[in-house]
This record gives C-alpha cells, structure tokens and sequence, in this order.
C-alpha cells in the first residue's frame, strides 16, 4: 500500500510538473485595445492587459514591448524581465537581442546583461550563430562573442540561412549578387541580377532587369535547377512555391513544387507562402479585393473576405473583416473569431 501510494504521489507530481511546463511555455498573440497592446492566448482570453504603446509577436520566449517610448521585454505571463531602456532594436534570436540604447547597439542576453557592444551603425539579429552589421554604407558579420568574422567589404548583405547569405560588391545598380560561406568565402560566383535566401535547399535568383527578367531556382552550388521562366519567384515553403504568371499589374499568381510543375494553378491576383497548412490569397485588385486561405489542394477553406494578409502562426491569423466596421480579429483554421477589437 505505501508502494501504491509513494508511486501515486509521484505520478501527481509528474503531472504537475508537466501542466506547469505547458503552460510556461502558452503561445500568446498581440492585440491591440483602446489604443493600447496586450496579449491573449490561443483560446482568446487575454492574459496580458492592453497596457502597451506597442507590442511584438513572442520569439525565444520573450516579447517586445514599448513603453514611454522605450523597448522592453517580458516572458509568456506578462512580467517584464527587461525594462523599456532601448530606443531601438529587435526581438531575440539564438538566445540574442541586437538593442540600441543611448546611440549605441548592443547584444543583450535574456536577462537584459549585455554580451557585447556592436561597435557599428546598425545592428541586426542573429541567424545561425552570425549577425549582421552596418559601418558607413558596408556591412559584415559578428560572432557570439561579438569578434568580426567576415569584415564589412559588402555592399548589400543578408541573413545567412542554410549555411549561405546572398551578398553583393560593387555598384548597387550594375554589380551581381552571388553567395559567401561562413567563412566568408565566395561560395556561388557573382552572376545574378537578383537572388534571395535558401530555402529547403533551394534559392529563387532573377536573371535580367527587374521588368523584364526572368526568375529561377539554384541549388547550393549555384546550378540552376529550375530554369529562369518564371516572370517573378519566391522562395519555397513547405514543399511549394509562389510563381508569378504574367506582368506586375495583370500577372496572376499560382504555386509549383521543386521539380517546377504548376501544382496550383496561377488563378489569384495576390499570394502568401503556405504557413501551418494554409496559404492567404487574393481574388481582385489591390484595392478592392478580399483575401481568404487555401489548402494544398488549392480548395478555399476560408472565403475570401479579409481586407488584409495574414499568415496563421501558430492556429490563429490576425485578420480585418469589413463586417467588424475595420477592426481587427482573430480566427481560427475553420474561419471562427477567436477574438474580436472592441
């Protein structure tokens, strides 16, 4: 029996633990009330008080927030763990934050202790252990440690994502892009006009002025996979991309896979990347026009009729619907509002 009730004991404890956890860890949303910015949950409720200036979407576990015209953070339960001390910076990233206070930036840990001071003009987040900045009109990258691993010789520099960032030297209007390795050395030759971040292997490059050239997709080795036919590519999420099928005012937008097939027809006037599932679409012009969200079948689980796009992070999209006199909402994957601006 004392066995029984020791192993019983246990299982409670275990149990608490395990409610604790999942609720430390409840992702939260920004609304924003009377002027102000708080948060609700994923039910709607709202957790943290519209209190706020302003308030951004929760990374690495805090959220940015501005109060008497400074930045701050607070954790998931709306305590502030790093006072509003910064005029300026950007959400944390690999445990990082890049914050400006007093005219200089600074990287900061999540308890607001600073790593390093960026000496630079302009600092950003990290992505994959490298960020980077801003001397004069170069940029370059840092480490954690706050050591200058590529030196700022760039042009127009960008994340690195898979191991590659699209870097361009020389004059803005004439030179190529191509693509560096973390050690800063040229991985993919100079030869594009146009290109962005890998994605899923792959990297949507344009080849040709942004009117008339075409637009295609390279693999890490700067061998192009699909050919550059496309009047504009974006990069690939979740196994699809965006293609556009015509020029800028009359094109129309649909989506492939990475062997190029059109799997979704190019039948919308706008298009976002599929996010949780779903991808927001456009029927009719940019200034008439309502969005609504597609499934991979290209079948419309939600009908057009948001004045805005959005992406559902997370099981909710932040929307504005006519029908709520332009205020903004919440919904959820079947089109339910979740919660409503009063």
């Amino acid at each position: 029996m004392k066995k029984f009730f020791l192993n019983t004991l246990l299982l409670s404890f275990c149990l608490c633990l395990l409610t604790l956890a999942v609720t430390a860890q409840e992702v939260l949303y920004p609304i924003q009330q009377g002027g102000k910015y708080g948060y609700i949950n994923k039910a709607g409720k709202i957790i943290v008080t519209p209190q706020y200036s302003f308030a951004d979407q929760f990374m690495d576990g805090l959220a940015a927030v501005k109060l008497g015209g400074k930045k701050g953070f607070i954790n998931s339960s709306g305590k502030v763990v790093i006072e509003p001390q910064f005029e300026d910076g950007y959400g944390f990233k690999e445990g990082m934050a890049a914050m400006k206070k007093d005219g200089k930036w600074l990287y900061i840990d999540k308890t607001g202790k600073v790593i390093f001071e960026a000496k630079c003009d302009y600092a950003y987040p990290f992505s994959e252990g490298l960020a980077r900045f801003q001397l004069g009109y170069k940029l370059g990258y840092f480490d954690k440690t706050g050591k200058i691993v590529i030196p700022a010789n760039y042009d127009a520099a960008y994340d690195f994502s898979e191991g590659l960032a699209r870097v361009k030297s020389g004059d803005l209007t004439k030179s190529k892009w191509g693509y560096i390795n973390k050690e800063g050395e040229l991985a993919i030759e100079y030869s594009f006009d146009d290109c962005f971040e890998f994605n899923e292997g792959l990297a949507n490059v344009r080849i040709g002025n942004e009117q008339t050239g075409k637009y295609g997709y390279i693999d890490k080795k700067g061998k192009i996979v699909l050919e550059a036919k496309y009047d504009k590519a974006y990069r690939f999420a979740d196994g699809l991309a965006i293609v556009r099928v015509g020029d800028f005012k009359k094109g129309k937008f649909g989506y492939i896979d990475k062997t190029g097939k059109m799997v979704l027809a190019a039948d919308n006037d706008a298009a976002f990347n599929f996010n949780d599932g779903l991808a927001c679409v456009r029927q009719g012009d940019a200034k008439s026009g309502k969005w609504g969200y597609i499934d991979k079948t290209g079948k419309v689980v939600i009908t057009h009729q948001y004045d805005f796009p959005s992406d559902f992070k997370n099981g909710l999209a932040y929307v504005r619907l006519g029908n709520f006199k332009n205020k903004t909402a919440y919904i959820d994957r079947k089109g339910n509002v979740i919660w409503q601006q009063q």
